[in-house]
């Protein structure tokens, strides 16, 4: 049986619909979909702590931490589970979203259903930049579209 879960990211001038699919606990999760009216480039993507969008985004906590590491990228062995890297967004401002990530999960320890989904203003370093965030949240900056991430059908 696949496990599905899904997030419908609302923000000011971003909106957009990702979707999660996992064959089984211990196998990689797969994120697809689309995020519209972002700017040309780089932005970071994270899983947030909380379920919680009462303020906007920023009620959504820090990244999803439960192992205490510092900021990574998504290949990196020490990251936060919800360090999910960047999405790209194209000249019309359309990030298309389609990878793998092996250490969210949709049931388990690692579970993100229930959690809050970010994409950010800018590029997420990936933990290796030089300013003081960077270890923390990859200096990605603004909250700019985010959503509650919850079972699908």
């Amino acid at each position: 049986m696949v496990l599905q879960a899904v997030c419908v990211m609302i923000g000011e001038v971003v909106n957009g619909l990702i979707r999660f699919s996992q064959e089984q606990e211990d196998a990689p999760v797969k994120i697809t979909g689309e995020i519209k009216g972002l700017n040309k480039g780089k932005h970071g993507f994270h899983v947030h702590e909380f379920g919680d969008i009462s303020d906007g985004c920023t009620s959504a906590g820090p990244h999803y931490n439960p192992l205490a590491k510092d900021h990574g990228g998504p290949d990196d062995v020490d990251r936060h589970i919800g360090d999910l890297g960047n999405v790209t967004a194209g000249d019309d401002g359309v990030a298309k979203v389609c990878f793998f990530d092996k250490q969210i999960s949709l049931i388990g320890k690692n579970s993100i259903i229930g959690r809050t989904l970010v994409v950010h203003a800018d590029p997420d370093d990936l933990g290796r930049g030089d300013h003081p965030l960077s270890r923390t949240t990859g200096n990605s900056g603004a909250r700019v579209a985010c959503g509650i991430i919850g079972v699908a059908k």
